[in-house]
């Protein structure tokens, strides 16, 4: 997209996703990082830079101060070996705010300077940055930019309020090792986003750097940096769009090389703000994997160590269920490129969207939205998250798409990639078989095997068959009980069942159940009901795990890979008997067969072996057996 372009309107994308995403460096580390690389004796090594106008404004700084700079890729090579010299002309940090209060401290540390900016970055607080460089004996003109700094640092204790930003307390931390007694900085209360000073610690840390933390006290020792050799993560922040993006569309997204190793604080939303609302979250050392059904329970979360996913969750929360609020986040009323307490509210409203403004966050009730031409503020996160919602439902029109590229220049084509992905056809993996047979086992064990999302249809008919009991209605009214059917909410999650929204996980593997549960399920009123809700389900995850007596033949005749699963009936009395502790295993095995005799002769569906499906006698086999055999199954799908 041409950075001039004054619009561009998103439409909803059909089907859903199945993305790997790969995302360019963390701007939070990478200009943490050059900060560093400019201290550090020798030659440093960057790789996996996000180059965008906030890093590109600080390598443009750092060149103007005496640091050697190569760009080859996305690898920035840094040799400050001639050392650091008070720069000839203004540094420009731009809008970025990383950049120009970093800058403040470390041209203290190289004989001064002045550091300006973008009008819309003049208006943003430096005044307790100012104020703290004055305790350590700097002569800094002004309380915001543009800033001029004069002398050296000659002191070591000083004390700052951390309520305003977190970057103040890294942009001292990050250039004390160059100070000639280090720094003892005293936080004078709680700190805000302090993930980000965590972060910032530990790439200190990195390179060599002696940093003691505690509670309400940080002390660096003076000796400067070693350069290295050192890699940038992906770009947490920045995950959080592409993330929702598969819990607002549906389907799977991954971003590779980020996970629960992560330095970034906001590695911890798809856990603390997505896996609430409902979306199936997969996280290891290295990736995170999210698959969502376009369906999202309203939430109240605490976004104060997450910030900057602010935005992005009211995009989510404008469609979930209920009201949502975001807590913790009225500091970034004043901190951040906009007012993104505010701003969100007044565009989801202009959306359509019901949404109001809190004492520390905001409200959102989630719903419909119509199309619209949203402002974004010169906010790169406004932008991005707004963007999100039109690919839902109705197009939205973002004005000024171009700020996006002061993180993010690739943002928009990272969305047409994910548009590439989606397909309306969603990759099943049917089980069916007997009663008794271990589908349920051996289907929950492949759903977290091969993170897939999991459906226990046995379940839905079991909820049906609860609805039917609990109306009074006759079980062999056909009617009647498809009627209950029709009427009865029911949803299959994780580990709960409901209906109508009361929990009936327990009570529908009552006795009473299980003994009408294949009389209901042989009504061909309830199967075509319960069969589309299942197809409803599968496509709006965009793959799952399905098991029951139909799913190859009847619910998903095209499903990716079908399986029957087999057991003498010998076999699954014993089971069964071990499961419930009944002795009397012959009369067991009478009633499975005459369960299996039910299911195998019902006029609706029967249960019969799919000509495409491969059976799976499990009778002599163990459960980790069954499992790997149809796990090299669907492997041989791709």
């Amino acid at each position: 997209m041409n950075r001039e372009t004054k619009r561009v309107k998103i439409a909803p994308i059909e089907g859903t996703l199945d993305a790997e995403v790969i995302l360019p460096g963390s701007k939070s580390l990478t200009n943490r990082a050059l900060i560093i690389a400019a201290l550090a004796r020798g030659t440093t090594i960057l790789e996996g830079v996000g180059l965008s106008d906030d890093t590109e404004a600080m390598l443009a700084a750092l060149q103007a101060i005496g640091v050697r700079v190569s760009i080859e890729g996305t690898t920035v090579t840094l040799d400050s070996s001639n050392g650091l010299s008070a720069p000839e002309a203004p540094l420009d940090a731009r809008m970025s705010g990383t950049t120009a209060r970093f800058l403040v401290p470390l041209i203290a540390a190289a004989g001064g300077g002045e550091v300006t900016a973008h009008a819309q970055m003049r208006g943003r607080p430096m005044k307790d940055l100012a104020d703290a460089l004055r305790a350590l004996g700097v002569r800094v003109d002004g309380d915001a930019l543009p800033l001029v700094v004069s002398g050296r640092v000659n002191g070591s204790s000083v004390s700052i309020a951390p309520g305003v930003t977190s970057q103040f307390i890294s942009a001292l931390l990050l250039s004390a090792p160059a100070y000639p007694d280090g720094l003892d900085l005293h936080l004078d209360g709680a700190a805000v986003s302090r993930p980000y000073i965590e972060m910032t610690v530990g790439v200190m840390r990195t390179f060599g750097a002696d940093v003691d933390v505690r509670s309400d006290r940080i002390v660096v020792s003076p000796g400067g940096y070693a350069a290295r050799r050192y890699a940038i993560e992906p770009d947490a922040s920045t995950a959080s769009y592409p993330l929702a993006a598969a819990a607002l569309v549906g389907g799977r997204v991954t971003i590779l090389g980020l996970g629960s190793a992560s330095l970034q604080g906001d590695a911890e939303f798809a856990r603390r703000v997505l896996e609430p609302m409902g979306v199936s979250v997969y996280v290891d050392p290295y990736q995170i994997e999210v698959r969502g059904s376009g369906v999202l329970d309203a939430i109240d979360v605490d976004l104060a160590d997450m910030s900057d996913t602010a935005p992005t969750f009211a995009a989510l929360a404008a469609k979930a269920c209920g009201t949502s609020r975001a807590t913790g986040i009225g500091f970034i009323r004043e901190g951040k490129e906009s007012d993104r307490v505010d701003n969100p509210v007044t565009e989801l409203s202009r959306l359509g969207i019901s949404a109001s403004v809190d004492p520390d966050g905001f409200s959102i009730t989630g719903g419909s939205h119509h199309h619209a031409a949203v402002e974004t503020y010169e906010d790169h996160r406004m932008a991005m998250s707004l963007a999100l919602l039109g690919l839902v439902e109705s197009p939205v029109t973002i004005l000024d798409p171009g700020c996006s590229a002061k993180t993010f220049p690739g943002y928009w084509e990272m969305l047409d990639r994910l548009r590439s992905t989606a397909r309306s056809r969603p990759r099943v993996l049917a089980i069916d078989g007997p009663a008794g047979s271990g589908k349920s086992t051996v289907a929950k064990r492949l759903s977290t095997l091969l993170r897939l999302p999991h459906l226990d249809t046995g379940a839905t008919y079991r909820a049906v068959t609860l609805a039917v009991l609990r109306s009074g209605v006759a079980i062999d009214d056909h009617e009647s009980v498809a009627q209950a059917a029709r009427g009865a909410t029911i949803v299959v999650g994780p580990s709960t069942v409901t209906v109508d929204d009361v929990d009936v996980t327990s009570a529908i593997r009552e006795p009473d159940v299980t003994s009408a549960v294949s009389t209901v399920a042989a009504n061909p009123g309830v199967r075509i009901v319960l069969a589309e809700a299942q197809r409803q389900w599968a496509r709006a995850r965009g793959a799952a795990v399905l098991e029951g007596r139909d799913i190859g033949t009847a619910v998903f005749p095209d499903a990716t890979l079908k399986v029957y699963l087999h057991a003498s009936v010998e076999e699954r009395a014993q089971r069964r008997a071990a499961e419930t502790g009944d002795t009397d295993v012959e009369s067991m095995a009478k009633a499975i067969a005459t369960r299996d005799h039910l299911d195998m002769t019902r006029e609706s569906d029967p249960l019969t072996v799919a000509s495409d499906a491969v059976v799976v006698d499990s009778t002599s086999m163990s459960i980790d057996d069954v499992v790997s055999t149809i796990e090299a199954l669907w492997e041989e799908q791709g």
